[in-house]
């Protein structure tokens, strides 16, 4: 029993280490959105009072068409740029996250298939029926939690396509609506 103890309490402390890496991971990504929406600010503040400028210098319509051309498609690329930015930092992360996550589900699975072993040797006679019950559903649990995984592996690589292909749609529009 102490041997089962010992491993409970060695998985727990992994766990703790394993929820402060992917915590500090995750701060790590807060960070960089940060400083790319605070770069992102600086220069989008700077370009728009030295557009206001440029606009009150102008003194025909034609110059203020063509200022208004030369304004906004380099906006669209800047936009676009910036949600793949982003993107690349989301992505990030979560295959950080779900990279550590997998390891220490791998590790547990170990650590429980141990103990459940443990236990079956352990086990009073006449109660193979009931150890067989629980290792089935023992097993039952892990690919059902293998399962959620593919899904969510699936659903994650389906999201990215989905956000790449709406902001080369957004940027496409943007470069079109700034040609009129």
């Amino acid at each position: 029993m102490n041997n089962a103890a010992e491993q409970i309490i060695s998985a727990n402390k992994a766990n703790l280490e394993a929820l402060e890496g992917a915590t500090t991971k995750a701060f790590a990504g807060v960070e960089k959105l940060v400083e790319l929406n605070l770069a992102a600010s600086k220069a989008a503040l700077g370009e728009s009072f030295g557009y206001a400028q440029a606009v009150l210098a102008v003194k025909t319509p034609q110059e203020f068409m063509t200022l208004q051309t030369g304004f906004f498609q380099p906006l669209a690329e800047k936009s676009a740029a910036y949600f793949q930015h982003v993107q690349s930092i989301a992505t990030e992360g979560s295959a950080e996250f779900v990279k550590q996550f997998e390891a220490n589900l791998a590790e547990a699975q170990k650590a429980v298939g141990a103990s459940v072993d443990q236990l079956v040797k352990n086990a009073p006679a006449g109660s193979e029926a009931a150890v067989a019950a629980f290792q089935s559903a023992l097993s039952n649990g892990q690919k059902a939690v293998e399962q959620t995984q593919a899904a969510i592996k699936k659903a994650t690589t389906q999201a990215q396509a989905n956000f790449a292909a709406a902001s080369k749609q957004a940027t496409d529009l943007a470069k079109k609506a700034a040609k009129v």
